[in-house]
C-alpha cells in the first residue's frame, strides 16, 4: 500500500493522477499547509525538504513530485505510463524534464516573486515578467502538441499528468493555457480522462473550464 502526502493542487497532485491511473491501492495523508504542517518535525523527519509531496512504499521514503510519479510507474510498467521504444521514451524524458525544469520553475517564480529579491518594489516586475516567459513555454508546448491528443508517442503518460497540474496551476494567467488552440483541446481532452476527473473530484479542483 502506497502512502501519498499531499495537499490539493500542490505538486501532489501529477502523483496523485498516476496512482490513480495505475489502478494501484494506495492512501492520502493530507499535510495541512494552512498549518505549515510541511515544516513540523514530524513530516521533516519524512521529508527533510520539507516540500510536498511525499510518498511512502512499506519503509521506503521519496519525494520530489516528477520523481514519484517515475519510480510508480517504472514499478508498474506493464501499465504503459511511460514509453518503451527507445526513441520515444528518450522524447518523453525531454518533455518531462522540459515540464519540470522550465515550465514549473517559471510558475514558481511567478508565484513567489519575494523569494527571488529583497525589494518588494520589483513584485509587481516579476511577475509581469513571469506571465511572459510562463506563455512563452506555453506556445512551445502548444506547438508540439499540434493535433496530438497526448504530448508524447500519441499515448497518455505522466507527461500528459505533469502537463494537465501546471496548466491548473496556470488558469489564472494574462494568457491561460486555454487561450492556446491546441493546448484548449488537449486540456479538454484530458479532464475526461477518468484518472484526471476522479483526483480532480476528489480533490475539490473545479474543471468547468475544461468543458
Amino acid at each position: 500500500m502506497y502512502t501519498l502526502f499531499y495537499y490539493p493542487r500542490n505538486a501532489s497532485l501529477a502523483p496523485h493522477f498516476v496512482l490513480k491511473a495505475l489502478d494501484v491501492p494506495f492512501q492520502l495523508e493530507l499535510v495541512d499547509r494552512k498549518k505549515v504542517a510541511q515544516k513540523s518535525a514530524q513530516y521533516l523527519r519524512l521529508n527533510p525538504t520539507g516540500r510536498i509531496p511525499t510518498l511512502v512504499d512499506d519503509d521506503f521514503v521519496l519525494c520530489e513530485s516528477a520523481a514519484i510519479c517515475l519510480y510508480l510507474c517504472e514499478k508498474h510498467s506493464e501499465k504503459n505510463l511511460i514509453p518503451d521504444a527507445p526513441q520515444a521514451k528518450a522524447e518523453f524524458y525531454q518533455w518531462l524534464m522540459y515540464l519540470t525544469s522550465t515550465l514549473q520553475n517559471e510558475l514558481m517564480v511567478y508565484f513567489y516573486p519575494e523569494r527571488h529579491t529583497q525589494n518588494a518594489i520589483m513584485y509587481d516586475d516579476i511577475i509581469k515578467t513571469q506571465q511572459s516567459r510562463i506563455s512563452d513555454a506555453l506556445a512551445i508546448l502548444d506547438q508540439k502538441l499540434g493535433n496530438n491528443s497526448y504530448l508524447v508517442n500519441n499515448q497518455f503518460t505522466v507527461c500528459d499528468c505533469y502537463m494537465f497540474m501546471l496548466c491548473i496551476w496556470a488558469d489564472e494567467i494574462a494568457k491561460p493555457p486555454l487561450s492556446f488552440t491546441h493546448l484548449n483541446r488537449y486540456l479538454k481532452n484530458l479532464a475526461r480522462h477518468p484518472a484526471i476527473a476522479n483526483v480532480c473530484q476528489f480533490e475539490e479542483t473545479d474543471l468547468t473550464i475544461y468543458k
